[in-house]
């Protein structure tokens, strides 16, 4: 039987500028992705009709019907080719589970990759990058990887050089965030002030060109964070710690409720994953590098 499996790998934000709300209640971004070395594999094999199963950490948390990304991404694309979407999609999760580092959406670019290779559709990148869209805001950039800057709702992608590797510490919160919610405290804050236009920052993209983690440090902003921890306080905890123990600098990822640090080196990155882990104010630990690559078929057929 042809089986087709595909990596693909988390991201953390660092940079998230965020516009006022639209009037179709979107919100304009410059959001600033760096793929880091945590993967779901998502493998897909011929069956009778459309099925998604999934394993690993907090699996029992993944929708396993059609409204799992995986499976939406499938549909779309058979639809597309005027076929059945009749795969079995199997997701072996590492990513984090609603932890803000697009898990789901790492899924629906690795089954859309798989598909395509599963039935030799023959897509352009294009046409792949224009069904992520249509999927949601951070899947094109599980698709693509590396380091790209999203502008638009986060879709629209111009890849970023990045001179070097970045050594990057996860504390997992021990409740989720829901996305909507942050974005509307986002909005609540910011009720009658005045949202300049989220631009990219020139010093975040020359320190990633150079691959200077400290001029990284100085430069990285998440403009959801003061909502993420307004309705979840205790994140604030877990970031003075993660300081406290030599991060660079720490910062609410993307929505949350994860919070990511910046190491020095990767010996660094372990002494502050061992404090971390020690100091009670999160449920679990992870170490990753970026820039890692992005959707990757990596067995077909």
């Amino acid at each position: 039987m042809s089986v087709v499996t595909v990596r693909v790998p988390a991201k953390v934000n660092v940079q998230l500028a965020v516009g006022a709300a639209r009037p179709d209640g979107f919100h304009d971004l410059a959001n600033v992705f760096l793929a880091v070395g945590l993967h779901d594999e998502v493998t897909v094999t011929p069956a009778d009709a459309l099925r998604v199963t999934c394993e690993g950490p907090e699996a029992a948390q993944v929708p396993l019907d059609r409204g799992n990304l995986a499976a939406r991404a499938a549909i779309a694309l058979a639809e597309r080719y005027g076929r059945t979407p009749d795969v079995h999609l199997h997701i072996a999760k590492d990513i984090p589970v609603a932890g803000g580092m697009a898990g789901g959406s790492a899924d629906g670019a690795g089954a859309l990759l798989a598909c395509d290779a599963l039935w030799g559709t023959g897509a352009s990148r294009e046409e792949l990058l224009e069904i992520c869209a249509e999927l949601g805001s951070d899947v094109p950039f599980s698709l693509v990887g590396g380091a790209a800057l999203g502008v638009g709702r986060g879709e629209q992608l111009t890849a970023l050089e990045v001179g070097g590797i970045f050594h990057w510490v996860f504390a997992m919160a021990g409740r989720g965030l829901s996305t909507p919610a942050v974005f509307r405290e986002f909005d609540r804050l910011a009720e009658g002030l005045d949202i300049p236009e989220p631009v990219a920052s020139r010093e975040l993209l020359d320190a990633l060109a150079k691959g200077d983690p400290d001029a990284l440090a100085a430069a990285v902003s998440n403009d959801l964070q003061p909502a993420a921890l307004s309705l979840f306080p205790e994140l604030a905890d877990t970031l003075a710690a993660g300081e406290t123990a030599g991060a660079l600098t720490g910062l609410v990822s993307g929505s949350g409720p994860t919070t990511a640090f910046l190491a020095r080196d990767a010996a660094a990155a372990e002494r502050i994953a061992e404090a971390l882990r020690a100091s009670g104010t999160c449920r679990s630990v992870r170490t990753a590098s970026g820039p890692a690559p992005g959707a990757t078929v990596v067995s077909a057929p």
